[in-house]
């Protein structure tokens, strides 16, 4: 038996959205040929697993229920507020993509990334947000699809949706992968509205990197057995 703690990251200012994730900080004590199992019966967009802290930082895997993702971002965000919560103090998370910079700032976890590790994804933009919020789904031959449409182009506020049926997730609250796509696509400070109530902050990073940050919330810690 494990402990999985269960957050949401990239939670509104109003204390609605956030993106639920489970993290095991005991990670190794899950096999790694049960993770894809254990991830896909939690349910959540993804779930992390932490298998080691050190010196170096934390080594983390990322699960979604469909497969094991290289990097994404509410998972980093999530996880690197939660080490600290813990007790834990690291400045960067090692996943199989690279390494990503975190830190805490005021009210918001942020992490530092590279556009080019995100899985790939279609990303659209509508000309009104009203048609984002009113869509159903993706077209169907589109596995990943990210629907956008500025609410305020001047202050760089913007409205969106994600839908990934191809990695085991029908529509996902807030990405913050998708967030990297998009600070790296217009190149400026963005807040991202998504899903019922989610805020995702993004903002250049130093050297061609995007940096993203929201608030965290712990929702419940349970034992865990399978």
């Amino acid at each position: 038996m494990t402990r999985l703690h269960v957050l949401r990251v990239f939670v509104g200012p109003n204390g609605r959205g956030g993106n639920p994730l489970g993290v095991f900080l005991e990670g190794s004590s899950v096999p790694h040929d049960q993770r894809l199992p254990v991830a896909r019966a939690l349910g959540f967009s993804e779930t992390v697993f932490v298998d080691e802290v050190d010196a170096d930082g934390a080594r983390i895997a990322i699960f979604t229920p469909g497969r094991e993702l290289p990097f994404a971002g509410h998972p980093t965000v999530g996880t690197s507020w939660l080490l600290r919560h813990t007790g834990v103090t690291v400045d960067r998370l090692i996943v199989p993509a690279g390494v990503v910079a975190t830190w805490q700032a005021d009210e918001l976890a942020w992490i530092r990334a590279q556009a080019s590790w995100v899985h790939p994804m279609t990303v659209v933009e509508y000309d009104d947000p009203i048609k984002v919020e009113r869509m159903t789904g993706s077209p169907a031959d589109e596995g990943s699809y990210y629907a956008w449409a500025w609410i305020d182009e001047a202050a760089g506020t913007l409205r969106s949706r994600y839908f990934a049926a191809g990695i085991g997730i029908r529509e996902d609250e807030a990405t913050g992968a998708a967030a990297v796509v998009m600070g790296d696509q217009l190149g400026r400070a963005l807040t991202i509205r998504q899903g019922v109530g989610s805020e995702l902050r993004v903002r250049p990073g130093a050297g061609g990197t995007v940096e993203v940050g929201g608030r965290v919330l712990l929702d419940d810690v349970r034992d865990y057995d399978g």
